[in-house]
């Protein structure tokens, strides 16, 4: 008797969902949020400009734009499901890789910016030839401005303010020092090679192993 007496209540409770399917969710419930954004973002195709490589096993999906001679190496995610990502002329993004993108925080790429195997951005901006080392972690709102040069494995939170032309390193990052004029002309050279190897690529793609 008491076991019916607890499904009884159990029923009045939390009702089936059959009879709670077709109520409107508030504009503010999470699984409304998160819906809307990606019927935004998500379902957009990509927008990809001229010479654009993009290797074997890399993915680039939703609110995306690749601007011309822009080069994507093998295994990268690029995912703008909720906001909107944009990718610079001349600007390579390396193998493992990840971008992402926030509700409130888009991720844009200038252009001639190297990034580094293995690097994470989230939801951040990064001016004209910018160099981000090897394994680097940039969260929301970073912004990294033109002619900057990151070190490998550094963690650039907001807090970060940095002048353009600087070496930032460190976890968290910092400003230690002003690049030097050849360090500075050098990080377009960096840009430009990777540039150059993926036009190579694209006329002379990998054999697939299947």
């Amino acid at each position: 008797m008491r076991h019916t007496l607890r499904q009884e209540s159990s029923r009045e409770v939390y009702p089936p969902h059959e009879t709670t399917r077709n109520f409107p969710k508030p504009t503010n419930h999470p699984s409304y949020l998160v819906s809307h954004t990606f019927e935004q973002f998500l379902k957009r195709k990509p927008v990809i400009g001229e010479n654009v490589f993009l290797a074997k096993g890399s993915v680039v999906c939703g609110a995306v734009t690749l601007k011309d001679h822009a080069s994507v190496w093998f295994n990268a995610v690029l995912r703008a499901d909720m906001n909107e990502m944009t990718i610079g002329c001349h600007t390579n993004i390396q193998d493992n890789a990840v971008f992402h993108v926030s509700l409130d925080a888009p991720l844009e790429l200038g252009d001639y910016v190297t990034i580094g195997h293995g690097a994470i951005l989230h939801g951040c901006k990064v001016g004209d030839n910018c160099l981000i080392g090897m394994g680097s972690i940039l969260l929301d709102h970073v912004e990294v401005p033109p002619g900057c040069m990151v070190g490998a494995g550094s963690l650039l939170t907001p807090k970060l303010k940095a002048p353009p032309n600087s070496l930032i390193v460190g976890s968290p990052a910092k400003v230690v020092r002003e690049l030097k004029p050849k360090e500075i002309e050098q990080l377009k050279l960096w840009a430009l090679e990777y540039s150059a190897l993926a036009q190579y690529h694209l006329s002379n793609p990998v054999p697939s192993d299947s």
